[in-house]
């Protein structure tokens, strides 16, 4: 009876939304909890969110909850215990949710998690502040050389998609540089600027909301990305690397499963919104549409990809 409330409520909705909108509005605010502090690419992209749906559905809010620490895992442990009335979503990212369970310091399994739709994909980028004396990707990997261990690279998270680009860094460039995690890009940011690091195993999305305060060597693309134009791709470099992370939504595993059809189906609007398009582009952000219906093949994917990385990480022997 609960999940048919929930449905209807759903549906009642739908005459509040814009006439152009197909899917139906949610009857009450939306709790959308970050695993991470505000300022980082989870954040903008969930500000985009907020904005957009605020124009299709005006009689709501998306109300920002913040819960950062263990690289996103203390969220995601919680995640199960929110209300399942179909008004709880929370932020999750891969690798992280696969390879932070491996090493057991986090109070969540991979299979806890409950993803109802993966919005978009983040390339790996290099970057150092503008001041640092690295101009170019040889210049980081001579001194890497010159000096084992003694660069770091800060990131945010621990076995997150930052830890495994830096890990495989390592391993394709043939350099020793230290990892520094930190709790998000929002804590990260100040650090690369102000060279307490030497720099930061990070995204596109970092190198293009700070372009005026850091300089990209490298990012992790098929083609240069046309708000980087002068930043080479790895490939270019020399190595076959084209990967990042991916940021979706997810829910307390017990919402029924049409009420996460619903919100999968809303989430799927808001990304082929015009505006959602625009601004994901001028944040250096790869939209990707991935909805329950197609989840199970792509998490099974995913999860073999990054069983390599595992290794690589020591989380898998």
């Amino acid at each position: 009876m609960k999940s048919i409330a929930i449905a209807l409520a759903f549906a009642a909705s739908a005459a509040l939304s814009s006439v152009s909108f197909a899917q139906p509005c949610p009857d009450k605010n939306l709790n959308y909890y970050q695993a991470f502090p505000a300022g980082g690419e989870s954040d903008i992209s969930a500000r985009h969110q907020q904005l957009v749906l605020k124009k299709k559905c005006p009689n709501i809010e998306t109300v920002m909850q913040y819960k950062p620490g263990a690289g996103g895992g203390l969220m995601w442990s919680q995640m199960n215990g929110l209300p399942n009335d179909g008004l709880n979503i929370v932020g999750v990212n891969l690798p992280h949710i696969y390879l932070q369970p491996l090493e057991g310091q986090v109070q969540y399994k991979t299979e806890d998690i409950t993803p109802v739709y993966w919005f978009h994909f983040t390339p790996d980028a290099i970057v150092v502040s503008t001041d640092s004396p690295i101009k170019t990707f040889a210049d980081l990997v001579k001194m890497a050389k010159a000096q084992p261990g003694k660069l770091t690279l800060g990131g945010s998270g621990t076995n997150s998609a930052n830890h495994a680009a830096h890990e495989k860094l390592d391993l394709l460039a043939g350099i020793q540089t230290t990892y520094v995690p930190f709790k998000g890009t929002g804590d990260l940011t100040p650090a690369v600027i102000g060279q307490h690091v030497t720099g930061a195993m990070s995204y596109t999305a970092f190198a293009v909301n700070t372009k005026d305060r850091v300089r990209a060597l490298a990012v992790a693309m098929d083609k240069r990305h046309p708000l980087l134009p002068d930043v080479p791709t790895f490939k270019e470099l020399g190595f076959d690397w084209v990967d990042g992370a991916y940021r979706g939504i997810g829910m307390p595993k017990s919402t029924p499963s049409e009420v996460r059809k619903r919100m999968s189906d809303l989430w799927a609007a808001l990304n082929n919104d015009p505006e959602m398009k625009e601004l994901a582009f001028k944040s250096g952000f790869e939209l990707v549409n991935v909805g329950v219906d197609r989840m199970e093949p792509f998490m099974k994917e995913r999860m073999k990809a990054y069983g390599e990385v595992a290794k690589r990480m020591g989380l898998l022997k």
